[in-house]
């Protein structure tokens, strides 16, 4: 695990043009949330490289305020005042993708999507739907497991192989159609095709009948990635020429928006 780039100043004073202290504790919880959401205050410190002490009184401080508990095993563990500062968060990015993704339908006339990789699984956060009567719908704020869909693919390929393994092991690949990939040695092998070519497809893997293609989403603060979907009848052998060029164009215009607003999520 790469640990974060500590500065020199005192615990509590200014380190990087911030406050040291408030980099400290926000960089203990991204190693929580790194772990699976709980560790010990021991592994925090192999992890961190900060002094047990200071671990304890940040974690004492995060914990008065409902961002961390302390469990009886006395491992820390994400709180619960987190998950109304992520649901916000995730209202947040979805209003600032939705005009990319109303770019997308106005290119593909398919329904659009925007998904996160939220610890082993995919999450959708936001939706434009498709001008067709007949048309795919995907609720925001579905969680389905990465495996059989095309951004859950395009953010696997993202990972080392090793990390990609782990998360498949941990969520396993249950077959939601005949055409889902239920052996991790060939999926990873598309993850390495899926890298070089900068796109996924899910092929009737997740519902049948259902083409999708997915771009990641380049120096975001998290794994996301955009996607369209359709019908395989309207989804044909030039779909991908027709579709990947724009869908790789709002991954890049939404990482440039994102960055010029400074991560507002």
């Amino acid at each position: 695990m790469t640990h974060p780039q500590r500065d020199a100043a005192p615990a509590g004073g200014r380190a990087g043009g911030g406050v040291q202290s408030v980099s400290r504790a926000l960089d203990l919880l991204e190693l929580l949330a790194d772990a699976g959401g709980a560790q010990a205050l021991s592994q925090l410190a192999a992890s961190s490289d900060l002094p047990l002490p200071t671990i304890h009184r940040l974690m004492r401080t995060l914990a008065s305020r409902g961002y961390v508990r302390q469990e009886r095993s006395r491992r820390y563990a994400l709180g619960p005042r987190l998950i109304r500062l992520g649901e916000a968060a995730s209202r947040m990015l979805g209003a600032w993708a939705r005009p990319h993704l109303a770019a997308l339908v106005d290119v593909t006339g398919e329904t659009a999507n925007l998904a996160l990789l939220d610890g082993d699984e995919v999450t959708y956060v936001a939706q434009v739907p498709g001008r067709h009567a007949m048309r795919m719908f995907t609720e925001p704020g579905r969680r389905v497991l990465p495996h059989c869909t095309a951004v859950g693919k395009v953010m696997l390929a993202q990972l080392p192989a090793a990390e990609a393994r782990g998360i498949l092991a941990r969520s396993g690949m249950p077959a939601a159609t005949p055409a889902t990939i239920t052996d991790p040695d060939v999926l990873l092998a598309q993850l390495s095709v899926i890298r070089r070519q900068g796109y996924a497809a899910d092929e009737g893997e997740q519902e049948v009948g259902v083409r999708c293609f997915a771009a990641f989403v380049p120096d975001a603060p998290a794994m996301a990635a955009l996607s369209v979907s359709g019908p395989q009848a309207r989804f044909g052998h030039d779909a991908a020429s027709r579709v990947v060029p724009a869908l790789q164009a709002a991954a890049a215009a939404l990482s440039r928006d994102l960055a010029v607003t400074g991560h507002p999520w």
